[in-house]
């Protein structure tokens, strides 16, 4: 039996897998707000990192009704229908949040409250900012939230307690090895669990 053509044929083993997409959610819209430096430093890692294709959704730019409706006005319909497209793109979520008194921002809790199927069964992973605590607990509050949205939260996260004295006045980090090492734990699981779950909708859509 000749084996030779059969072992030439490509097998989905060996085919390159599709670029992971992953939505990055900037949850701050606060003036004078830290979220651009994080999120210029977070997105200038994950472009070294194979394999991943990003999305900056920015919760200032998205300016979504703030009173959840099932009959929103044309306007917010359309700012909505522009978010909820590009979250129901991604196959994985970071999100970018600050700690206010303890917690996380309004408007980033009006965009995940706004959504449900586009959250479900897709891994998020988190990126906090802020002072002692570098938003460490509004990374529990958000685990808790995403939990009831059917996600899978990355047990790692890249955090920056007392984080403007982290940065020099052009964005640049001052110390970036131990942030860097990081941000690249957490992106190689951030990959794992998307592209895991990925396969998982395509060979079975998830019912929640």
């Amino acid at each position: 039996m000749d084996t030779t053509a059969a072992s030439t044929q490509p097998t989905a083993s060996t085919q390159p897998a599709a670029p992971l997409k992953v939505a990055v959610i900037l949850g701050s819209n606060r003036d004078g707000r830290f979220g651009p430096v994080i999120a210029d430093w977070f997105l200038a890692r994950a472009a070294r990192h194979p394999g991943i294709e990003t999305d900056l959704i920015d919760v200032a730019e998205a300016d979504l009704p703030t009173r959840i409706t099932f009959s929103p006005g044309p306007e917010e319909a359309a700012r909505l229908a522009a978010v909820s497209e590009r979250l129901a793109a991604a196959d994985a979520f970071v999100v970018l949040t600050p700690e206010y008194n303890h917690s996380f921002p309004a408007p980033l809790k009006t965009l995940i409250d706004w959504h449900s199927a586009e959250w479900q069964a897709k891994p998020v992973a988190f990126v906090s900012y802020g002072g002692i605590s570098g938003g460490l607990r509004a990374v529990e509050q958000l685990r808790q939230v995403f939990a009831e949205l059917h996600t899978v939260t990355v047990r790692d996260t890249v955090s920056f307690h007392n984080a403007g004295a982290l940065f020099d006045d052009a964005g640049r980090h001052r110390d970036p090895g131990p942030a860097d090492a990081a941000a690249k734990v957490m992106l190689d699981q951030v990959v794992w669990w998307g592209t895991a779950l990925r396969d998982a909708r395509i060979a079975r859509p998830y019912g929640a």
